[in-house]
């Protein structure tokens, strides 16, 4: 958890000592010190993520890459049917929880999704937080994660604190579980990204947009409020 506490009270320091720009994006009044962290971030994924998750689609069968996504999403259902009962939304942490069981006994911890029927829900503890009325706050790209707000990165941070593989006592069995489930997202994200290859002017400015837009997708259930624009 120490790199945890790391990375927000680096992003914290940094975030302090920045000033507002009269003429920023109200949702990124850190855009200056944000930009410098995707720069770093699409730096370091350039030269080792990226081509790291090429290798594991191209040596990995894709049933193989199938099984280990079902894994870590099993363990997911976890906190999702936690976070639901958090929102009170009791009927859907029953269904996620049936998940859960189903596919850990029948699906031998989760390698197969036997409980496909029942439909993937998406919670975790920032959305949570917005059921609860917490706004998202100023948008922050933090070091190595990515892509968050205030609320969403404390949410990213509770999560990963009660995280069953945070909580591996074997530290080599843990960091290999936490290697194995980054190039698998990452490998899920090789073909949407060439959407954006050379369609999109300012990158930046787009994955921020589209962050912003789905968390508050996804705090809204899919229903969000309309937002007044001054100008548009």
């Amino acid at each position: 958890m120490s790199v945890l506490r790391t990375i927000f009270l680096l992003a914290g320091l940094f975030l302090s000592g920045c000033a507002t720009s009269p003429n920023a994006n109200p949702k990124d009044p850190f855009e200056g010190f944000n930009r410098g962290v995707y720069k770093f971030n699409d730096t370091v994924d350039s030269a080792i993520l990226k081509p790291v998750a090429k290798g594991y689609k191209a040596v990995i069968p894709e049933r193989g890459q199938k099984i280990i996504h079902n894994f870590f999403s099993n363990i997911d259902d976890i906190f999702v049917t936690a976070n639901d009962l958090l929102q009170l939304k009791f009927a859907q942490a029953a269904s996620d929880f049936t998940r859960v069981w189903v596919n850990t006994i029948f699906g031998v911890f989760g390698l197969f999704d036997v409980a496909d029927k029942l439909e993937k829900h998406n919670e975790d503890f920032g959305q949570t937080l917005g059921y609860w009325g917490v706004g998202s706050g100023p948008y922050i790209v933090l070091p190595f994660i990515g892509p968050s707000s205030v609320r969403d990165g404390t949410g990213w941070a509770v999560d990963s604190y009660y995280g069953l593989v945070g909580n591996l006592d074997d530290v080599a069995v843990r960091n290999t579980l936490y290697a194995i489930d980054k190039v698998d997202l990452r490998a899920k994200l090789l073909d949407a990204e060439s959407i954006m290859e050379g369609n999109i002017t300012d990158r930046y400015s787009f994955i921020r947009d589209a962050y912003l837009m789905r968390r508050q997708s996804l705090v809204y259930d899919g229903s969000p409020p309309r937002e007044k624009y001054e100008d548009y």
